[in-house]
């Protein structure tokens, strides 16, 4: 009878000692209550003791959380509609006000977080154009919505680290027309710097043309200088040379004509013998 007893002592002082420990992981921390009442927080992880039936522990995320919404419509200054897909990351910044707040339920939580970003959202594209969402200020927006949610820490023990969308994008009975003024826009933008392309254009060929038209004529003028000059060199080099020994140079012209006359040794020339063409054939001093 004794040893049946021992083992039941013991297997309720183990049961007792199982009851005292608990473990908080890295990840984890916890909240202490006596008869359900906060008694303290456990922010380090560890094994740690508590009194049986005294004593409860609630354990708590000490990570990034993530609540990702399903894509909702927002209203812009326009009247007109936009779909926000987006999500967001949020951790508990204070245990004890997040208890009293949530009662440590995290859809609860959910909940909150979201009607707040809602709600900053809601004001901020109700204050912008559907352009002004879609194509520049979406990082700006989201700046101001994680600002406009830093008193959570305060009421709800809860402090949102960032807000991002993942995509912005028109209703179907939106989009077409705002995409037909966009690319109206952007038409009347190309239009305009394919006028101006073609008014340079044409300024520049015009400018070129004339610009060749008086080189060209330049050009022509100094050549007609420059040959003139050549031809009375030429003729007053001829005078000089025909001044000093006149025989010579008619016996040189007349050699030169022979030689041009009879180069391909086909020419014929129907020519008197006696006549000024052959006269230094028949005499060599050309008499």
């Amino acid at each position: 009878m004794i040893m049946p007893r021992i083992i039941i002592i013991l297997f309720v002082l183990f049961i007792l000692g199982y009851s005292s420990l608990y473990r908080v992981n890295e990840w984890e921390q916890a909240i202490v209550f006596k008869f359900g009442e906060i008694q303290e927080t456990i922010p380090e992880p560890g094994l740690h003791i508590k009194i049986p039936v005294v004593n409860t522990v609630q354990i708590l995320e000490k990570r990034l959380l993530n609540l990702d919404k399903e894509a909702q419509r927002f209203l812009t200054s326009e009247k007109k509609d936009v779909i926000v897909d987006y999500f967001i990351k949020w951790r508990i910044s204070d245990v004890k006000q997040f208890y009293t707040s949530t009662k440590g339920d995290l859809f609860v939580a959910n909940n909150l977080v979201e009607q707040r970003i809602n709600r900053a959202l809601r004001d901020q594209f109700g204050e912008r154009t559907v352009q002004q969402v879609v194509a520049g200020e979406r990082t700006e927006i989201l700046n101001i919505v994680t600002h406009a949610t830093s008193n959570l820490h305060v009421e709800l023990g809860m402090k949102v680290v960032d807000v991002r969308t993942k995509r912005i994008d028109l209703p179907e009975e939106v989009s077409a027309s705002v995409y037909a003024r966009m690319r109206a826009e952007r038409e009347r933008v190309a239009k305009d710097f394919r006028a101006r392309g073609s008014e340079a254009s044409e300024r520049i060929t015009a400018n070129a043309d004339r610009e060749r038209e008086v080189i060209l004529a330049t050009a022509y003028k100094d050549a007609e200088i420059i040959r003139g000059d050549g031809d009375a060199q030429a003729t007053e080099i001829y005078a000089a040379a025909f001044e000093k020994n006149q025989e010579f140079y008619a016996l040189y012209r007349s050699l030169n004509a022979y030689e041009n006359s009879f180069k391909t040794g086909n020419n014929i020339l129907l020519l008197e013998p006696d006549s000024e063409f052959f006269k230094y054939f028949n005499n060599p001093l050309g008499k």
